[in-house]
């Protein structure tokens, strides 16, 4: 059972990460719906059951759930296919129940076979990403969407492009704030005096400057001034019928629709992944060292998706940009996700218009910070220093996530962390006792624990680079399980090349049964508890026993 938490426990500090967090939040959010061709307030409504209903039924204290960018292009092409957007959330209902039998199957145990370096480069990737889209945000190129996290973007050109293409764009405006925030958000971090204001968070300060700076260029008629589309754009309701339109619920006629089921498995899948994904990366970062129990997070997330649905909201992921922002911001429970959804809930009821006048370059520094923290130098150094077989999955991954997307990235990296694997298996399959090869040399071959197929062709060329006349010692003593394919090569050596060219092989550790007679009962296993139990069924004495065994 789990040890109950209480939530408010640490409100002081949840309150103002969770602050910070709905800061990040509300711009993703509805970039992430601008982009994936749904209505923008279907993005809020997703963030705000990510962070009420997915954080209080999560085990996570740190990730944060809302929309994805990752979803983005399946959503605009179930949703360009099914033809309405009632229907796609149909699928995602569909997508709900699905990672809530995935939970319940305990799928979520496929998170424990992610390797370290492989998520340390997935952050790190993030985090790269993070830096190099708000960058152009920071200097008022506001052309792609909050959110995107592609490396080709919408507007034709790609993220380093984009760099070069900011010279074209700066708004002195936007610099001006981007170099206040920036200065604001260091000197929080570093100033004894400052770090006191503990409840007020300094993303929050330099929001409300930014908002102060931008209305005083506006007001004196600056050139200064920031206009409306580098701000944070909240859709506002203007009657109570315009508020109920935006709740839109599922099409349930579709049902019967398989197009609508594929759509459903599809965003399953991925979200399920993504998610796991996240929840290991958020488990790292944490600093308690906390670890979250992925079945129930499958359950969460699946039940999260369900309500999305039926308010029609998009399908949502634990998600590693807000994430990693609620963790900076020094959340000490999951209390701070759900204090950051009921932020998001009550600024579009309440304050939509203050919202409004966020400029987004302000938005764009506290993220590059995030993105700095996750892709920080530190990280490279010690990834180096461990060698290459941590290193190379690692920035492999880190290269991949930037350059296609965080799927393919963690992919990469776990295939190449699978070959270091099996070539290191290769290598450790036994132990090669001799210098350098003078005819009549003692050369002593000691084989591992676990002797598989895998090991068969290392073997095979060292058997065949073994010089005429030596004297060969195989020895098997403390080998668990050695594969049949292994000791067929063993015993072809001893009876042909070894007679031929006069290397005289002694076996240690291996049944005589197996060398004299090769029977299936005997080769099935060289440990001694095997033996003595298949013994044991034939009736055979101990004594007996005893004497088919080489000492």
């Amino acid at each position: 059972m789990s040890k109950k938490v209480n939530l408010l426990a640490n409100l002081k500090s949840d309150f103002a990460s969770g602050l910070v967090v709905f800061l990040v939040a509300l711009p993703l959010c509805l970039g992430i719906a601008m982009a994936s061709g749904a209505p923008l307030f279907s993005g809020i409504i997703s963030g705000i059951i990510g962070g009420v209903v997915v954080g209080y039924l999560s085990q996570s204290h740190i990730s944060v759930s809302g929309p994805a960018a990752g979803l983005t292009a399946i959503i605009l092409t179930a949703i360009t296919d099914l033809g309405a957007f009632d229907v796609f959330l149909t699928a995602v209902f569909i997508a709900g129940l699905l990672q809530l039998a995935l939970g319940f199957l305990k799928a979520g145990s496929i998170s424990n076979y992610f390797p370290t370096n492989v998520i340390e480069g997935m952050l790190a990737g993030i985090g790269v990403i993070i830096i190099l889209k708000q960058i152009p945000h920071a200097f008022g190129y506001d052309a792609d969407f909050e959110g995107n996290q592609s490396f080709a973007q919408n507007d034709g050109i790609n993220s380093f492009s984009a760099l070069f293409e900011v010279f074209n764009h700066i708004q002195l405006g936007a610099v001006v704030i981007t170099l206040a925030s920036l200065v604001i958000l260091i000197s929080w971090d570093k100033f004894s005096f400052l770090k006191k204001l503990k409840l007020v968070p300094g993303a929050l300060v330099a929001v409300i400057i930014g908002i102060i700076l931008n209305e005083l260029f506006i007001q004196t008629g600056s050139s200064l001034a920031i206009s409306k589309e580098h701000l944070v754009s909240l859709p506002i309701p203007q009657s109570f019928e315009e508020f109920k339109a935006i709740i839109v619920t599922p099409n349930f006629a579709g049902i019967t629709n398989p197009q609508v089921w594929i759509v459903g498995l599809t965003i399953a899948i991925v979200a399920s992944i993504e998610t796991l994904l996240c929840i290991e990366a958020s488990d790292r970062m944490d600093a308690q060292k906390r670890y979250t129990d992925t079945n129930i997070e499958l359950k969460a997330q699946g039940i999260g998706n369900i309500v999305s649905s039926l308010l029609g909201g998009l399908p949502m992921t634990s998600v590693v940009v807000r994430s990693s922002a609620n963790n900076n911001a020094g959340a000490k429970s999951k209390m701070s996700a759900i204090i950051h959804g009921v932020l998001l809930l009550l600024s579009v009821l309440a304050i939509p218009a203050i919202l409004n006048k966020i400029p987004l370059a302000t938005l764009a520094t506290i993220l590059i910070l995030v993105g700095y923290k996750l892709a920080k130098p530190a990280t490279f150094i010690h990834f180096w220093e461990k060698g290459k077989y941590q290193f190379v999955p690692f920035i492999a991954t880190l290269v991949a996530v930037v350059a296609t997307d965080l799927l393919k990235g963690v992919l990469l990296g776990i295939i190449i962390s699978v070959i270091f694997i099996l070539r290191g298996n290769l290598k450790r399959a036994y132990s090669f006792k001799k210098e350098q090869y003078v005819d009549g040399d003692i050369i002593h071959i000691d084989l591992a624990q676990e002797v598989s197929f895998l090991n068969k062709a290392a073997i095979k060329l060292t058997l065949s680079e073994i010089p005429e006349n030596s004297n060969v010692i195989i020895n098997a003593k403390d080998t668990v399980y050695i594969s049949h394919d292994i000791l067929d090569l063993i015993k072809e050596f001893k009876a042909t090349r070894a007679v031929d060219e006069n290397i005289k092989v002694k076996l240690k550790g291996f049944k005589k049964a197996y060398e004299l007679e090769n029977t299936p009962e005997l080769t099935n296993h060289v440990t001694f508890e095997h033996y003595y139990d298949v013994a044991k069924r034939a009736m055979v004495k101990k004594e007996k026993f005893n004497e088919v065994y080489q000492n």
